[in-house]
């Protein structure tokens, strides 16, 4: 499915781009306090917005939602680049949003290139070298 280039935020998924399917009752800012994430575990659909993409306080906060014990949708949203999708899937996220800016400059095939998150894994790489 390739959406219109227009105002709304388009939805990258593992298999591409997606329409915006649903908006967040609440979107985390970068310097939301942990100790306040259990808040959210019972919600159905969190975002966590990314200002930058120098930014990665987003991803900690995912993870953390995670190891909490939240299963809802988690979405990243903002000025997240195709490079960081792999990460974003990794910490927890199920989806990216981003402005059809990002989308032109940045279109589904190098989102999908880094799709392949589960199989690429530095750490688990770097410890199966430590034994060698």
């Amino acid at each position: 499915m390739s959406p219109q280039l227009n105002s709304e935020q388009i939805i990258v998924r593992d298999d591409g781009f997606h329409a915006m399917d649903g908006e967040a009752r609440i979107t985390l800012a970068p310097d939301t306090d942990p100790a306040t994430l259990a808040d959210h575990l019972d919600r159905d659909l969190v975002a966590i917005d990314f200002p930058a993409f120098t930014d990665g306080r987003g991803f900690s906060l995912a993870r953390r939602l995670r190891e909490l014990g939240y299963k809802g949708r988690l979405r990243a949203t903002g000025r997240l680049i195709a490079d960081q999708y792999a990460m974003a899937r990794r910490v927890g996220f199920d989806e990216v949003a981003i402005t059809p800016d990002i989308a032109a400059r940045q279109p589904a095939e190098q989102w999908l290139a880094r799709a392949d998150w589960r199989d690429w894994d530095h750490r688990s790489r770097l410890a199966g070298q430590a034994g060698l």
